[in-house]
């Protein structure tokens, strides 16, 4: 019986800039025939792995339960081998050669040739392998390398090296039981057979209404210039819009089990840790200047059996439009609500859905009230394993 977790939530953001194009400008969308405010899939996973690295700090996880997507996975193996005894030079050579018999390319400036996310675990496993097979890590005769293409080479490279170093090595990228590894995948371009998909996928956020940019004309003065000197020392213009988000996120719980290597505890661990990121963290762009720091006010997370994933942003596919004295975000929480009956009620499915509403919005029979945060994620967690 396959079990999904979707998390509907709503947040009011207050004059932003959270999310940028290569113009520097909030990066926005064309739905339901008007401009919305948009938030990248890939911007809110990098705040939630953020909130991950919180939670390390606050022992809510520890630091072998995350990963990390590096292109220094040379430097880190060298750090790793240093603390066992191991000279740095020799370290770096060594770390330099096995991941080369991975078919891993190390460029001159020490970097991998693209990003790699790997699992904490992942990393020591190598660097344990590196150590213990120190003397069978040997350079391949240059001569046979020497004139082949990039390819030819990696794949020399490869088959020169120790047999049992490389299997040993081949058997160590598992996902490390790493969970935002598990939750978001990876791709591996040299190692498809190590690629890991994803157990959560995350749609961009929208705006449920319609949007236009707006200009903010800055100036600075130079606080050491005279005082019977005018004008300003620097100016520009910066481009910001306000917005009610609704954001959505969905994850396949018995695919997270087994990205976790069927660590049943750590997937719990993992989806709370993923349902509190995805609740609480928020894209860092331009805050210093905006301090946009608005929680969500309506947060709802259904467990579904058997049945597609809803993503309800069809609920504001007519943008919503507010009178005077109106609240946006509970009028967009209505719709909401009544998109999702529309939606139960034509295809059905068993879901128990609970709902966190401080918007004070009329959802009828949407879902279970709850007050807190914590509580929605103890009676959701808990409905996972029933």
């Amino acid at each position: 019986m396959k079990t999904l977790i979707e998390i509907h939530t709503l947040q009011n953001f207050a004059p932003s800039n959270l999310n940028r194009d290569d113009t520097g400008a909030p990066k926005d969308a064309v739905f339901g025939g008007t401009r919305r405010a948009r938030v990248s899939s890939q911007c809110q996973k990098r705040a939630v792995r953020q909130h991950f690295s919180e939670l390390v700090k606050q022992k809510a996880l520890v630091s072998d339960d995350i990963g990390h997507r590096t292109k220094r996975l040379l430097d880190a193996l060298t750090k790793l081998l240093v603390d066992k005894g191991r000279s740095e030079r020799e370290a770096k050579e060594k770390a330099r050669l096995a991941l080369a018999a991975m078919e891993l390319i190390v460029r001159d400036d020490g970097k991998s040739e693209y990003l790699l996310f790997l699992g904490q675990r992942e990393v020591s496993a190598v660097a344990d392998i590196i150590n213990e097979k120190w003397d069978a890590i040997l350079a391949p005769e240059s001569a046979a390398a020497e004139g082949k293409k990039p390819g030819k080479a990696k794949k020399h490279a490869a088959q020169s090296a120790d047999p049992e170093l490389k299997n040993a090595l081949d058997g160590v990228l598992d996902g490390g039981k790493a969970v935002d590894v598990a939750l978001f995948g990876r791709m591996l371009a040299d190692m498809p057979e190590k690629n890991q998909y994803a157990a959560c996928q995350v749609a961009h956020a929208i705006s449920t209404h319609s949007v236009e940019r707006e200009f903010d004309f800055y100036t600075a003065v130079d606080d050491l210039k005279p005082e019977d000197t005018a004008g300003a020392d620097m100016m520009g213009t910066m481009e910001f819009n306000s917005a009610c988000f609704y954001r959505y996120a969905v994850v396949d719980w018995e695919k997270l089990v087994t990205n976790l290597q069927n660590d049943a505890h750590l997937a719990t661990k993992g989806l709370r840790a993923f349902l509190e990121g995805f609740a609480l963290a928020e894209p860092t762009g331009k805050q210093n200047s905006f301090a946009a720091h608005n929680p969500p006010e309506f947060v709802a997370v259904s467990i579904r059996r058997d049945a597609a994933p809803r993503n309800l942003a069809n609920a504001f596919e007519t943008a919503i439009r507010v009178k005077k004295d109106e609240s946006i975000t509970k009028k967009s929480a209505e719709a909401l609500a009544r998109k999702s009956a529309i939606l139960q009620s034509a295809f059905g499915g068993k879901e128990k859905t609970y709902v966190l509403n401080l918007a004070e919005a009329e959802v009828n029979r949407f879902g279970t009230a709850v007050s807190t945060l914590q509580d929605l994620l103890d009676k959701a967690v808990a409905a996972v394993k029933e």
